[in-house]
């Protein structure tokens, strides 16, 4: 069992990993050579211009003003200065959003945690019950409801907690809930028109031998419609043109690269070998190669293009359809069309530059079977699943190695190693286990067939949290209080069994604990470094970098991930509010996860990163109203 002391070791070398990136942070973004990595939204904009000096060679790559290291916390007043209405206008309503359900956490657990440990813990503290009981506990144990004996009248005052922290919770969220809904209409009838608002997906459209997809469309919204349809456009399959369109931008950045070039030295023409990546082949003239690639491609895109639209293959039983007033979308769109439920479907259409058009081309009547295979796939994934997380959870019971690995008993009995073993391993373990599921979860929704990047990662984010729900919860619960009681399972009755489970599951909490600071405290703290975008753009820009495009794209600010963002806040509501009458002891690490996430994510957004369109009420401003482009 993990004690107060292992919970100390734990607690201190996150605190150092989260210092130590704070550290590595305020160093690292005040050199002139990573001053895009960390300010892109600012350069993307033309806010910002390179500190970089052509004629220093040392300053060019090194700040030399050391009085800049020594306010390396400047970020953090910096961070939440800027206020709400500023942050909307600089990265859209729905960051706002994300950044008010940490607020809302520190809004509901800050009051918890005072009262939980002005009320729970002395009530749980002065108990004896596991002193005299046969379970392996810790001090840490101590201080939950598993130290209440059985039929003792404390057990009210958990009761009474109990509906307490569930009001102040309600009251919380109906609060914020106004003011998000406040935010949601102040901000509709304050923007621009936009297509998506006027316009309609129709899907699985019914063949008619006498009358093509689009004259079919037409048709049927005239006649239903007639007062509210404006145009149409129908969707084609145009995958193949789309590829054509990014080899034809790649070759056309090699041009441009090899212009600029010869543009700086003009006494010698740039050459190129004409095999795969330059690598090989005949050597020629790199402007009269490209521009030759470039042209034939040109032509292929046009005839792609021609054929796509001539041929009745590529058009899809879809349609974009507009209307001349928002009133005439949302009853389109949220209403029944005809008799038969399964053509004619309607949709709210995504905004544009949210729509994922490779799912589009997609027929509708196979999206069934494809989210039927990846419900079995997901069913497979999360409870084989189990197996990694029984291992993770047998590193934290000290006796269970012990006994499956005596030689290493004289090395494990070592107080610091016991510690990192109890009070750290096990978290980390886990982390590095969930570490490419999102990748995962995104592919798999991708095969469903969803057509916006925004329902991807909502669909991406509720399998998430439905994933760490029965294994990281669950899982760990179950998996842990088996090991942790193992004896007591193979020596007492089947009928025992669930009250094992019950009295041990208090004592999970210190597992919990030591994975809040990994994930929380340390995780977030890294995020502020950027250490990915960091090595990437670094590594772009000393070799794929050749144009100026090149470098606006390895800087790219990217989003928050809120198919993975989203679900760690769930999981951390959902510990807080199950462990708030069991085990109060994990509200404090909840509390500190909320205030550094809270300033660590608007930094972000205030500085870095940028969060595209998840719904339709999202900023972007589009000029033109009257109907949504197609693909081509």
């Amino acid at each position: 069992m993990a004690s107060l002391s292992d919970i100390g070791v734990a607690a201190a070398i996150n605190i150092l990993s989260a210092v130590a990136f704070f550290v590595a942070f305020a160093i690292l973004r005040i050199q002139p050579f990573n001053d895009r990595v960390y300010f892109p939204k600012w350069y993307l904009k033309g806010l910002r211009c390179s500190p970089l000096r052509p004629n220093a060679f040392v300053s060019k790559f090194v700040n030399l003003d050391f009085r800049s290291y020594l306010r390396f916390l400047n970020w953090m007043p910096e961070a939440l200065r800027m206020p709400e209405p500023e942050l909307i206008d600089h990265a859209g309503l729905d960051s706002a959003v994300y950044l008010r359900i940490y607020l809302s956490g520190l809004k509901i657990f800050g009051p918890i945690t005072i009262l939980a440990f002005s009320v729970m813990v002395p009530v749980n503290w002065t108990n004896g019950s596991l002193k005299h009981s046969k379970f392996s506990h810790s001090d840490i144990d101590k201080l939950s409801i598993s130290n209440v004996p059985n039929g003792s009248h404390r057990f009210w005052t958990h009761l009474v907690m109990a509906y307490a922290f569930t009001f102040w919770t309600c009251y919380v969220l109906k609060r914020e809930y106004e003011i998000v809904a406040s935010m949601r209409l102040h901000f509709l009838a304050s923007e621009h028109r936009r297509p998506d608002q006027f316009t309609v997906l129709v899907r699985n459209v019914p063949p008619d031998p006498d009358e093509s997809v689009s004259e079919l469309v037409e048709h049927f919204f005239m006649v239903n419609h007639p007062d509210h349809y404006l145009t149409h456009q129908v969707v084609y399959n145009a995958n193949k043109l789309s590829n054509l369109v990014d080899e034809k931008k790649k070759l056309q950045n090699w041009l441009d690269y090899y212009q600029l070039k010869y543009t700086r030295n003009q006494s010698q023409r740039p050459t190129t070998k004409t095999g795969t990546l330059g690598l090989w082949g005949e050597r020629m003239d790199a402007i009269d190669f490209y521009t030759s690639k470039i042209e034939k491609i040109s032509r292929e895109i046009a005839q792609e293009k021609e054929n796509t639209i001539s041929s009745s293959k590529s058009v899809m039983p879809a349609s974009f359809v507009s209307f001349k007033t928002r009133w005439g979308a949302a009853v389109c769109a949220q209403t029944q069309q005809t008799r038969n439920p399964s053509v004619w479907l309607t949709e709210w259409a995504p905004e544009p530059r949210d729509v994922y058009w490779a799912n589009l081309a997609i027929p509708y009547v196979s999206l069934s079977v494809r989210r039927l295979m990846v419900a079995v796939a997901f069913f497979f994934l999360t409870f084989f699943f189990m197996i990694p997380i029984a291992l993770v959870q047998s590193l934290a019971n000290i006796e269970g190695i012990e006994k499956a690995l005596p030689f290493l008993r004289p090395i494990i009995e070592v107080k610091a190693i016991k510690s990192f073993i109890q009070g750290f391993l096990p978290g980390i373990a886990l982390k590095i286990f969930l570490l490419f599921l999102p990748t995962i979860l995104m592919l798999m929704s991708k095969f469903e067939g969803f057509i916006s990047t925004s329902t991807l990662e909502r669909r991406s984010a509720t399998r998430y949290y439905l994933f760490q729900f029965i294994n990281v919860f669950l899982g760990s619960i179950i998996t842990g209080t088996a090991f942790q009681q193992l004896n007591n399972f193979i020596h007492q009755s089947a009928n025992e069994i669930p009250k094992t489970i019950g009295v041990s599951i208090p004592m999970k909490a210190t597992f919990f604990i030591t994975y809040i600071m990994v994930d929380g405290w340390a995780g977030v703290a890294a995020e502020i470094l950027r250490l990915k975008p960091l090595i990437m753009y670094h590594l772009k820009n000393s070799f794929l970098v050749k144009t100026e495009k090149d470098r606006e794209e390895a800087m790219d600010p990217g989003t928050l991930g809120f198919n993975t963002g989203e679900p760690q806040i769930q999981l951390y509501f959902l510990l807080g509010l199950v462990y708030a009458v069991v085990s109060p002891i994990l509200l404090p690490f909840i509390l500190v996860f909320f205030g550094l996430a809270y300033v660590v994510y608007r930094h972000q957004l205030v500085r870095n990163e940028d969060r595209k369109s998840q719904s339709r009420f999202y900023i972007f401003e589009i000029s033109d109203h009257k109907c949504v482009q197609s693909r081509i």
